[in-house]
């Protein structure tokens, strides 16, 4: 059983706990009250025993200060949960002893991933006192850098919550001291063996627990794992991998990437991360649809018409078009950030939190949906194109690109899941870089009302007339729902409104970066938002068979010029299924 802290505004260390034995007779119930810190929060725990028969075992009362903030990872602020009385005897232990720490190896630190989101996130959970109280940061790469160069250079990226900037330079200064480096080839045991003597100089005689961050190409992973498992592991403690995707081209390559790192690791050991999954909308849609009475009866077939998954960049390849052309936006964006909303979005109701629970559900949707046709997919690439003076290039242009690249920078597709709740749904997705705007969202149009009294007042165009639901997951998050209404007046005019819930204007906590949530679970061993082998199985499935079609076709894609809405051939797609794309209407704009 795995005990890791529970979730609040100020966040709590992480402790993992696990017995072999069969669970005792008693178990120890307990709840966090408030959001307070570390330090405060473990006065606030209320500590009971309950035998299987009610009666109350007492416990010395100085224990509940022995024991750290922490609770089960599927129970949410408040809740109680419960343990056995030997873990919590350890747990006390454990806080007593002060006897644990966490490295952390980002590997590739050098690199753009590194310097913008991991370390700023990783700066972020120490600042809201999430990280654990002994941690040690290092970076590894092959370029030749001190401490104190890497700690300049991460200085630089670093930034404070808007909301709390008191003590930020301290804070930064203290983090910076927790930072270290050491340069390394990437499939040297050697170079790994002198990380690992460098992270047991800082964990001393602590339990260690390591976690490597794979900020690298997918190339070299497997030589990292090889080295960092016999060099570098944890010998009394837990040793866990994030890796980045790509995560392999289509399912040969996935499955033989996965065939190599179980060589080396267990599946638990293993954490695959979609950044999306860790976005605070995409977390909240399984909030909205089963906390909610009034949008769960409505989550089917029987109501909603499609659903829309968007995706748009307002800006090309900027000097990436190399690594890019060799993956394309279906892999990716399609076949993991959006293939995973769709997945959390239809997915049936799990009977618990639990992550294996959630991750089951996902699984079952992605294997109810037929791979994708070439007859439902509309490939394009944006060209150059001159606008209020300036000229933006085309994807071609890149001089990291072939000329006569076939790349796909944009694509449109039709999927369908084959279930009794989703049966004759389209889902829609759309991706593309070099649009002509910035956005991530879902769109969930319900059907026209049957026998609608007032389709006089909308004419013949009942999509006019359309119940939507909108989940914007950024820029600007928020959640709108559009209904009629009528015009105040004399008269019978009726008008297209939005229910509106704007984070911004709602809540004035700055949003945490997906990267900050996604991080802290891997510490907490929390895998409900990371991507099991056998979900990434499906996945592929879905999508190899057509990408080795426009592969080994070299279908051309239709041209769309930089920052226009896309290509045309989206719209005849949409139409096939009597669909609109949402974000195109006049009324998107007032929204």
């Amino acid at each position: 059983m795995a005990l890791s802290c529970m979730r609040c505004p100020a966040g709590a260390a992480a402790v993992s706990a696990r017995r072999a034995a069969a669970p005792p007779a008693a178990a120890v119930s307990f709840a966090r009250c408030g959001g307070f810190g570390r330090s405060a929060a473990v006065e606030f725990w209320r500590v009971q025993a309950v035998a299987p028969q009610g009666v109350k075992v007492p416990i010395d009362a100085d224990m509940k200060n022995a024991v750290t903030p922490t609770t089960p990872p599927m129970v949410e602020n408040g809740s109680p949960s419960e343990i056995t009385l030997d873990e919590f005897e350890d747990l006390a232990a454990l806080s007593k002893n002060d006897d644990s720490t966490v490295s952390i190896t980002v590997v590739g630190a050098s690199g753009d991933l590194a310097k913008k989101k991991i370390f700023p996130a990783l700066f972020a959970l120490y600042y809201e006192d999430c990280l654990p109280k002994h941690f040690t940061i290092f970076g590894y790469a092959r370029s030749k850098m001190t401490d104190a160069e890497l700690r300049n250079m991460v200085s630089k990226t670093l930034t404070c919550r808007i909301d709390k900037r008191e003590n930020c330079s301290e804070k930064m200064e203290e983090f910076l001291k927790r930072c270290f480096y050491h340069s390394g080839q990437y499939d040297s045991e050697e170079h790994f063996i002198d990380l690992d003597k460098k992270l047991k100089q800082h964990e001393g005689s602590r339990v260690s627990n390591r976690l490597f961050y794979l900020s690298i190409p997918p190339n070299i992973f497997l030589d990292v794992v090889k080295c960092a498992s016999k060099s570098a592991s944890s010998v009394n403690g837990w040793t866990r991998v994030i890796v980045e995707k790509p995560f392999g081209r289509d399912s040969e390559s996935s499955a033989a990437l996965t065939r190599g790192l179980k060589q080396y690791l267990v599946e638990d050991q293993i954490f695959r991360i979609d950044h999306y999954l860790g976005k605070e909308l995409v977390e909240n849609l399984s909030v909205l649809r089963f906390s909610n009475l009034v949008f769960e009866p409505l989550w089917s077939r029987q109501y909603i018409r499609n659903v829309q998954l968007i995706f748009s960049e307002d800006f090309g390849t900027e000097g990436r078009g190399g690594y890019f052309d060799g993956y394309g936006i279906i892999r990716d964006i399609m076949q993991n950030h959006l293939l995973q909303i769709l997945a959390l979005f239809a997915m049936e109701t799990p009977i618990s939190l639990e992550a294996e629970d959630i991750r089951n559900e996902k699984v079952k949707v992605l294997r109810s949906m037929k791979p994708l046709q070439l007859e439902d997919v509309v490939i394009g690439q944006y060209k150059s194109h001159t606008k209020g003076g300036t000229t933006y290039p085309g994807y071609t242009d890149d001089k990291t690109v072939p000329k006569d690249s076939v790349t796909p920078t944009f694509a449109a597709a039709a999927l369908f899941i084959n279930n009794a709740r989703w049966d004759g749904v389209p889902f829609l997705m759309k991706a593309g870089k070099a649009l002509h705007t910035k956005r991530a969202e879902i769109r969930v149009q319900f059907r026209h009302v049957p026998g609608n009294l007032y389709k006089g007042s909308f004419g013949t165009d009942l999509d006019r007339a359309t119940n939507e639901l909108v989940i914007r997951v950024q820029p600007d998050e928020a959640i709108y729902l559009k209904i009629n209404n009528k015009i105040p007046g004399l008269g019978m005019r009726l008008d297209r409104s939005n229910l509106n819930l704007h984070y911004a204007a709602r809540y004035s906590k700055e949003i945490p970066d997906a990267y900050e949530r996604l991080l802290l679970d891997a510490i907490e061993g929390e895998r409900r938002l990371f991507i099991r082998s056998d979900e990434l199985d499906a996945a592929w499935s879905l999508f190899t068979p057509l990408l080795k079609e426009l592969e080994e076709k070299r279908i051309a894609p239709e041209l769309y010029p930089y920052g226009s809405r896309g290509p045309v051939g989206a719209h005849y797609l949409a139409a096939k299924y009597n669909v609109r794309w949402g974000d195109l209407s006049a009324e998107h704009y007032k929204a």
